[in-house]
């Protein structure tokens, strides 16, 4: 056999056994190190084809009862080397598959965030909603607790000028009919009094009332909205990692 072949040879098997070595170790590595060593790996691959081309140019040089038996050495070779360029594909695809999933994830984090900023303005929009609702309230329960003490004060004082009046009463009969005359009066004047409180009283029931139904039925809304909201993160996030 040629000496010249024969260093060829050694130094394909040494190449083509450092080559299976680096595809076994780079099978397990992710990112910038699985892309360094698939270069390494092609690097490699050229320098054992270059070799095989190289015993192939030396045996088609030699006798035919020895080329015959170099060529089938050559063959198997070849068929290594095949080998090795598949296995460095399915490396380099796996790294490929590997970037394109971080970036979908990358892409569906950036959509679930963009929806949360506007899920939280919506949200911001709706509380001072029912703050201002929630203070309205508190004004008018306010003034109807006034209107109340203004009315208690009222009957406090025709209560007490009625025992004045009952107390005098036995004095004389003029100066009682005189005074039964202003009590009427009084009482007349205090009638519209009171009348004029239960409007106010009744016109502060009935805001509070209004204002009591609208709050509940913006937070059945606010409440609709969160849950869509919620559901549209669910479907998008869905939808990104099946893809």
């Amino acid at each position: 056999m040629s000496q010249v072949f024969e260093g060829y040879e050694r130094q394909y098997c040494e190449l083509s056994a450092n080559l299976s070595r680096k595809c076994t170790s780079g099978s397990v590595l992710i990112g910038e190190q699985k892309k360094q060593k698939v270069a390494e790996i092609k690097t490699g691959l050229d320098d054992a084809d270059a070799l095989i081309r190289k015993m192939d140019l030396e045996a088609r040089s030699l006798p035919p009862n020895i080329k015959g038996s170099l060529l089938a050495k050559i063959r198997e070779y070849k068929t290594d080397l095949i080998n090795l360029k598949n296995e460095v594909k399915r490396i380099s695809s796996s790294n490929v598959s590997q970037a394109a999933r971080d970036e979908l994830m990358e892409s569906g984090i950036a959509d679930t965030k963009m929806v949360s900023t506007d899920q939280r303005g919506r949200l911001l929009m709706s509380t001072e909603r029912l703050n201002q609702s929630s203070d309205k309230i508190k004004d008018s329960r306010r003034t109807m607790l006034e209107t109340e003490e203004l009315g208690v004060s009222i009957l406090q004082d025709l209560h007490q000028q009625r025992q004045a009046l009952l107390h005098a009463h036995g004095t004389n009969g003029i100066k009682t009919s005189l005074m039964n005359v202003g009590l009427v009066g009084l009482v007349c004047v205090h009638h519209v009094q009171l009348q004029g409180v239960d409007d106010n009283i009744g016109r502060s029931k009935k805001v509070l009332t209004a204002m009591s139904r609208r709050m509940n039925r913006n937070k059945w809304m606010v409440g609709c909205i969160i849950a869509a909201l919620v559901l549209a993160i669910l479907v998008i996030l869905y939808f990104k990692l099946l893809r």
